[in-house]
């Protein structure tokens, strides 16, 4: 692994490359900002901007979930990854919401992780951009991006580098680079095709280098 200096260098280049990085998953409150991040496992933000869009209008409560029968919510998510589970979840959520927080969304970490469908990136989520308190997610994006750089190890768990992560990252800017490190990820270092040839991080990037020497090797089998 690299070192936490590096690290920081690296995530600052980050900064600079997408200054202006934000939650893309479009809400008004923390409610169904909860309720899009709840549907965004396995999903893009994309996707659930095209669901929660005709969502959103329906429901405005958790009241308004738990008023229709479960094959009603299923169906109105049915374009998105697991949505026979993922509406169980939202209709338990919402019960939990009415009876123990007066149907408001909790504002500690320890209560939102104890709601349904909630897990440790939800619940970083919802506590940084929905009350703006320093929390990190780690997100497909993020958890990519930080191993291909050599900020963490490939057989880190996801609850390891958020730990590296925070403990890399002064707290006032894990908000922010949470979502510079998504931006990175998803408009620049991709799963399938990183845009290497025109990183700014490729010299001191493992997987840049290594992605570099493969493609070499090929070019020199091909010429002999």
């Amino acid at each position: 692994m690299i070192s936490k200096k590096k690290a920081l260098e690296m995530i600052d280049v980050i900064d600079e490359m997408f200054p202006d990085a934000e939650c893309e998953l479009v809400h008004k409150n923390p409610f169904e900002l909860t309720i899009a991040v709840l549907l965004s496992a396995q999903c893009t933000d994309n996707t659930v901007n095209k669901v929660t869009k005709s969502l959103f209008q329906k429901y405005h409560t958790p009241e308004d979930y738990l008023a229709v029968p479960l094959e009603e919510l299923q169906n109105d998510i049915r374009s998105i990854g697991l949505y026979r589970n993922k509406a169980k979840n939202i209709q338990k959520l919402c019960q939990s919401l009415i009876d123990q927080y007066d149907g408001q969304v909790p504002n500690t970490h320890k209560q939102l992780v104890g709601l349904a469908g909630v897990g440790q990136k939800t619940a970083n989520v919802v506590m940084s951009v929905a009350f703006g308190e320093p929390a990190l997610a780690v997100d497909t994006h993020v958890e990519r991006v930080s191993k291909r750089l050599g900020i963490c190890r490939w057989k880190d768990s996801v609850a390891e580098v958020e730990r590296k992560l925070t403990s890399i990252i002064p707290k006032s800017r894990w908000t922010q680079s949470h979502h510079q490190l998504i931006f990175f990820g998803r408009y620049h270092c991709l799963a399938k095709k990183p845009k290497c040839d025109a990183c700014p991080l490729f010299a001191d990037c493992r997987e840049g280098q290594k992605r570099h020497r493969a493609a070499l090797r090929l070019e020199g089998a091909t010429a002999q």
